[in-house]
């Protein structure tokens, strides 16, 4: 009758707790679905493969050693203790029972302790880092339920051991003390209480090791531990192709009311699988450039705050049952006008529901984004942050026409003159009237060139970015490359534009210049500036253009290894080497800037704390060149500061941005006459023969 009743109570509890768990999970994909479809390429072997090495492989996990060795523990131990739950369940109906392969069963039970105690070591390992450590990363949200899931997988390991352990005095057993060590231990500290006692205590662990792992499933859903469920599927389901590609907005489609993403459900499928996959790790604020200067902007909390409206919101929208509440152990942001209006029946018309930019989303988070893409790098559940602060940004700019001051004059400007300061354009060309012994010639100075070099709007307006034009423009004219420029006609990339969300100025932008690339029979283009070289590179294709695109330390490092340019001259400088973001974490491309530099005699080259995938942005980009920083310290102090570290005679970038910023950097810090700023293709040119 005993045995009969645990599992009628058995049959009610699991029952239960499987009913809420399905329904926690079908209310997430149904929010999921309130989204706008996603176009997914036929690509499925490429998804695979992410999936094999990013969930399976834990590949992002290990940026952060010790983190990923407890991860991997727990994640693979997850698998390893679930085998031994079925077999512990039917313990509790049938006394004594073992998985019936007898030969191997003492492994398997060797296996089962082992990592029920190494999962219990990781845990502990994980409460450490979080309390007492206090990993930096892991303060920027504290709350309850991270204190659960310890307490609940504390419990969860340490009832598999006490169920086994007073199993073992329940059945008379002597103790293994080679195949179950530790379930073997207590059995021998317990062994006085008698098999009654014995018996008593199995089925009491036996209930809390059940309670635990049920009510861990019903947690799971509706907290961080949704990673759990979603992870595998938002590395599945991510953008393939180039990263930070951003989507074509179609403006010949007649049925769009409203550009970019102003409401939670204007995001795409896709997009809103993020918000569930989030491990609340803290990598991504961690490494994000506004949240390290004090800005408003925290990538993680950017999701965690999307996540609970929609959910709040898809409650409402979805008239989810008044008596099943999305959230059972509560939400972490909770809307006390949704939760006020969901237990009283009512649905979105009735309720006030709270606006994403503005109530949700405050403007200085959406605006503070540099776009470096540093948390998307670190993310081990591919989520993309980026793409959702310019969709928002495209809401503001294309439907509110709503936005910081400098970026109206900044627009306004390129719109008149095709560059960012508003100076006539037909003074582009003047850049290399500035040294006499350079040859620049335009398109329609010569008969046919190799390589169209698109100088963009800092090499021929600003005056420190058009020394390293000229200096590029040199070595060419040494190596005997075949180039020419468009002169007047060239135009601005649209990049900046793009990233600021006026994607209707870059979409223009675009074709004039793709119209001028096809006119002049262009087939290769190279460029100083690593945002032109990114958005020629992966996203003009989109609008037609068909030519191969260089950086101009590609084809310097090309020049040098095919023997026609050669370093001879030494350059006695301690160079701190400074990764661009949009040649760095955007193109993989960390080895030929140092190659370069490496090639030059008398270079060191010195690394700064932060460098190639998690050097720290200069704080130009995402239109933050033009929009000034009102919260916090400035981001280029910052970087500056970290390259002054090592006390360097000179700091080395290969972007005109990124000099700029480092060079105001070193004034703030009135270093500028002992630690010079340049280029790349500046130090270069010191060392050539002429």
């Amino acid at each position: 009758m005993l045995v009969f009743l645990n599992f009628i109570a058995f049959l009610a509890v699991t029952g239960y707790a499987i009913y809420l768990v399905a329904n926690l999970v079908y209310s997430r994909v149904t929010f999921i679905k309130l989204g706008k479809k996603s176009n997914l390429g036929r690509d499925t072997r490429q998804r695979v493969n992410e999936v094999l090495i990013n969930v399976f492989g834990q590949k992002k996990l290990f940026k952060d050693k010790k983190s990923g060795f407890m991860h991997l523990i727990l994640f693979y131990g997850f698998f390893i203790i679930q085998i031994g739950l079925i077999e512990i369940i039917i313990k509790g109906f049938i006394t004594g029972y073992e998985f019936p392969f007898k030969a191997a069963h003492k492994y398997f039970t060797l296996m089962q302790e082992w990592t029920t105690f190494l999962m219990l070591c990781a845990v502990v390992y994980a409460f450490y880092r979080r309390y007492i450590e206090k990993l930096k990363r892991l303060q920027f949200k504290r709350d309850a339920k991270a204190a659960f899931v310890y307490i609940g997988l504390t419990t969860l390991t340490v009832s598999i051991l006490l169920t086994l352990g007073f199993e073992t005095i329940m059945l008379g057993h002597k103790p293994d003390f080679i195949h179950a060590p530790f379930s073997g231990v207590i059995a021998t500290v317990f062994s006085g209480i008698g098999t009654a006692a014995g018996t008593v205590f199995f089925y009491v662990f036996w209930w809390v090791h059940l309670l635990s792992v049920l009510s861990f499933m019903v947690f799971v859903p509706q907290s961080k531990q949704a990673h759990e469920l979603f992870a595998l599927f938002n590395v599945f389901f991510k953008k393939t192709g180039p990263v930070g590609k951003l989507e074509k907005i179609d403006f010949e489609d007649e049925e769009i009311e409203e550009y970019g993403v102003g409401k939670i459900e204007n995001f795409t499928r896709r997009q809103l699988i993020d918000l569930y996959a989030c491990a609340e790790c803290g990598r991504c604020t961690n490494m994000c450039p506004a949240s390290e200067t004090g800005k408003t902007l925290s990538p993680m909390n950017l999701i965690i705050k999307m996540r609970d409206h929609l959910t709040e919101k898809g409650a409402v929208v979805t008239s989810r049952n008044p008596w099943m509440p999305s959230y059972i152990f509560g939400s972490s942001a909770s809307s006390p006008a949704l939760t006020a209006g969901l237990a009283a029946g009512e649905t979105a018309a009735t309720v006030e529901l709270p606006n994403l930019i503005g109530d949700v989303i405050t403007e200085e988070e959406i605006w503070a984004c540099t776009t470096c893409r540093n948390c998307e790098d670190q993310c081990p559940v591919a989520n993309e942050h980026v793409d959702k602060i310019i969709d928002l940004r495209r809401y503001l700019v294309l439907t509110e026409g709503n936005m910081p001051h400098e970026a109206t004059r900044y627009f306004q400007n390129i719109e008149r003159q095709s560059n960012p300061w508003g100076i006539n354009k037909k003074e582009r060309i003047k850049w290399r009237e500035g040294r006499e012994d350079i040859v620049v010639p335009t398109v329609d100075e010569v008969e046919d060139f190799e390589y169209l070099f698109f100088v963009g709007s800092m090499g021929s307006y600003d005056n420190r970015s058009q020394k390293i034009a000229q200096s590029f423009a040199k070595i060419m004219n040494v190596a005997g490359v075949k180039f020419a420029i468009l002169g007047n006609e060239e135009r601005n990339s649209g990049d900046t534009a793009r990233r600021m969300g006026n994607e209707f100025l870059f979409q223009q932008l675009c074709e004039e210049n793709i119209a001028n690339f096809q006119a002049y029979g262009v087939k290769k283009i190279v460029t100083i500036c690593p945002h032109t070289y990114n958005t020629f590179k992966h996203e003009y294709p989109e609008f037609g253009l068909e030519a191969e695109v260089y950086h101009h330390t590609e084809l310097i490092f090309k020049l040098i290894q095919e023997g026609q340019i050669k370093p001879m001259k030494e350059v006695q400088e301690a160079v701190a080497y400074h990764d661009s973001c949009y040649i760095g974490r955007y193109n993989d491309i960390y080895d030929i800037p140092r190659q370069i530099l490496k090639s030059i005699p008398g270079v060191q080259v010195l690394e700064m704390e932060r460098n190639r995938e998690e050097a720290m942005c200069c704080g130009a980009g995402g239109g933050n060149m033009w929009v000034e920083e009102t919260e916090g310290k400035r981001v280029n102090i910052e970087r500056t500061e970290q390259a002054l570290k090592l006390d360097p005679t000179m700091i080395g970038s290969n972007c005109p941005y990124c000099l700029t910023m480092m060079s105001d950097g070193t004034k703030a810090k009135e270093v500028e006459e002992q630690v010079k700023t340049m280029d790349i293709v500046e130090i270069l040119e010191k060392s050539l023969v002429c």
